[in-house]
């Protein structure tokens, strides 16, 4: 708080000594840092609203295309790399922990860890069908197609949480890892599969090197989808969870990225919308996020008051 305060300071006396000096270049110099003040003290607010049982808490998010072959793949990986880049904007560590190739592009399906102050809080709101619309890269025609995609976040668990989970409802299998990695990709049985079979819960691993590594990552990703389940039920939004994941396609979206025939992002809770497309898939998602947790602990407190 006090370096905000001082780079304030700062900006401040250096936007007046350059309009005593008419110094254009300094002044412009004194706004962007004005504006880097202004964005940190807002990032700062809607960080205090972050009080939920485990919004401090390292992320898992997982991104599974919709039907659509080709085109959903491609989408599915845009958004791949949109969340990558927003998480280490932010100086978030990120980690691939699984990862399905589509067959021309993009992925099936993947799973991020990412690790960081309260990336879980940010992201939470994140969960749910992503729609794309464009000329298709892939459509010889150049006609206009709608892809889907779901994005689906957890909170990592660490160990004063306790998930009690009966091995006996968990199959395990196990698989040749595909997608980028090292040597040991493709050339043994060493990823793992978990399925929770109660809950049709299912997680997979190939990051580590070997298959004991991928069976504990993968029993930490469990328990965080696990306890994730739990906490939206506590929040009442189970069935709207079960609602985005049942049907990644028309009437679940919950934001919009229009790229043909005009340029839009629109998030269809909130309203929130820019014109800045390429900004957006670049992962400037700040102000879509801000304005979802403001609204989430908005409903949360008119919920409790009633």
């Amino acid at each position: 708080m006090r370096e905000m305060e001082t780079g304030l300071e700062e900006g401040i006396m250096l936007s007046e000594m350059a309009d005593e000096e008419d110094d254009e270049a300094t002044y412009q110099e004194a706004v962007a840092s004005l504006k880097t003040i202004k964005d940190r003290a807002a990032r700062a607010e809607l960080e205090a609203l972050l009080s939920g049982e485990a919004d401090g808490n390292d992320a898992y998010l997982e991104v599974n295309s919709g039907a659509g072959g080709t085109e959903s793949n491609d989408w599915a990986g845009m958004l791949l790399r949109m969340y990558s880049r927003w998480a280490k904007a932010h100086g978030y560590e990120v980690t691939i922990e699984a990862e399905e190739s589509g067959e021309q592009a993009g992925v099936k399906s993947a799973t991020l860890l990412i690790e960081g102050p309260n990336a879980y809080g940010w992201l939470k709101s994140e969960s749910g069908v992503h729609r794309l619309v464009r000329i298709s890269p892939y459509d010889a025609a150049a006609k206009r197609h709608t892809s889907f995609a779901s994005i689906g976040v957890s909170p990592v668990v660490d160990d004063t949480i306790e998930i009690d989970i009966n091995p006996a409802d968990v199959r395990t299998d196990t698989y040749r890892a595909s997608g980028a990695g090292g040597q040991h990709i493709n050339k043994t049985d060493s990823a793992v599969r978990l399925t929770h079979v109660p809950t049709n819960t299912v997680v997979a691993c190939q990051a580590g090197r070997s298959q004991h590594q991928n069976r504990e990552q993968a029993w930490k990703m469990l328990r965080a989808r696990l306890y994730e389940l739990e906490l939206q039920k506590r929040e009442a939004a189970a069935q709207a969870l079960a609602d985005a994941k049942t049907d990644i396609g028309w009437g679940h979206q919950i934001r919009s990225y229009v790229l043909q025939p005009y340029q839009m992002v629109k998030d269809l809770r909130t309203n929130v919308e820019t014109s800045d497309t390429d900004g957006v898939l670049n992962g400037d998602l700040d102000a879509f996020m801000g304005a979802a947790l403001a609204a989430r602990v908005g409903e949360t407190r008119d919920g409790a008051d009633s």
